[in-house]
């Protein structure tokens, strides 16, 4: 039998599976709804054994590439924004189906990773507890925002400090702006808690990986940012090259060339904004004196200023990262 390749359209509720063969035929298309596993496998194993099933990355994709391994199929994840889907007249889900298989087999797709399962429940606890945080500081400027309101003056530099707290039990505050205000300081008691939690159970489930603690090492990397680090990027040997991981950051400029015109840009931003965001913080937590980072720092900050010194140092800062996760040790210290 000629070898098939199987495209799946994925969606909230329902899909569309598209089999094809390497001639460019197609031998079956179904819409089926996502909860009908039975009709899922019947057309993957369709395709004869170990098909190749090309899956878009998108909305809760978890449940499906580990239904088609178990399976035996070879799963190819499609990344959303690396796929050129061109300018058709017509879209819809068949065709995005079909084009998945066309793309595969002229060796145009570009694949996102698939983080095996255990990585992924670390992934899940440090995204939330990035999301918690920011709830956090969402609740504590919304109080900065109603004492203003009331023109009430906060001469200290930490508000949910000690002195800060003596403040908010004693000031006065109309009725509704103390409710809110109240009502404010439960919701960061209580996140507070669940930070915490996150905490324990992030750097329980770490502890024993020797690349958490190399990471460590780097000057403005502490436990939170080490945990980010290593779940974002995961293997990091799919990467040659630190700049490669640097680029897969969102951390490089965007080069448009075209003839003798070459147009290089502010960085794509294209990749993982939580480990953009990890590296950032970093840098700003490091001394100018820093020599990995803060001297390099410096340097481009009187050329180019402060906003651009900062991303190049957060590029460097994250080639030492990649030398990090790989040999789990820091030789350059």
């Amino acid at each position: 039998m000629e070898r098939q390749y199987v495209g799946i359209d994925l969606h909230r509720r329902r899909s569309v599976i598209v089999r094809r063969d390497s001639a460019g035929v197609t031998h079956s298309t179904v819409r089926v709804d996502n909860h009908d596993i039975a009709t899922i496998l019947r057309e993957v194993r369709a395709a004869g054994p170990e098909p190749d099933v090309i899956v878009e990355a998108t909305y809760g994709w978890y449940w499906l590439a580990d239904l088609l391994a178990a399976e035996g199929a070879k799963v190819h994840l499609a990344h959303p924004l690396g796929n050129n889907w061109g300018t058709r007249r017509v879209k819809n889900d068949e065709r995005d189906a079909t084009d998945l298989v066309d793309l595969f087999q002229l060796g145009r797709l570009v694949e996102s990773y698939i983080a095996p399962p255990e990585l992924r429940e670390q992934r899940e606890l440090v995204r939330y507890r990035h999301k918690l945080v920011s709830f956090r500081s969402s609740c504590k400027a919304q109080i900065h925002s109603v004492l203003a309101k009331e023109g009430v003056a906060v001469p200290m530099t930490d508000l949910f400090g000690v002195a800060g707290t003596t403040l908010l039990d004693t000031v006065e505050l109309g009725s509704g702006f103390a409710i809110r205000v109240e009502s404010l300081r439960d919701l960061i008691e209580l996140l507070d808690r669940e930070v915490t939690m996150l905490d324990r159970e992030i750097h329980k489930g770490m502890l024993s990986d020797p690349r958490y603690r190399a990471v460590q090492m780097l000057p403005g990397v502490g436990p939170v940012t080490a945990a980010i680090l290593l779940a974002e990027i995961g293997d990091v040997t799919r990467f040659s090259s630190g700049d490669k991981l640097c680029s897969w950051a969102g951390l490089t400029p965007t080069h448009r060339e075209s003839d003798t015109t070459v147009h290089r840009g502010s960085i794509t931003k294209q990749g993982s904004r939580l480990v953009r965001w990890a590296m950032i913080e970093a840098v700003q937590r490091c001394g100018d004196s820093s020599p990995l980072v803060g001297t390099a720092k410096s340097r481009v900050a009187e050329r180019r200023g402060r906003k651009i010194a900062k991303v190049a140092a957060a590029r460097r800062l994250l080639t030492f990262v990649f030398y990090a996760l790989r040999d789990g040790e820091l030789r350059c210290l």
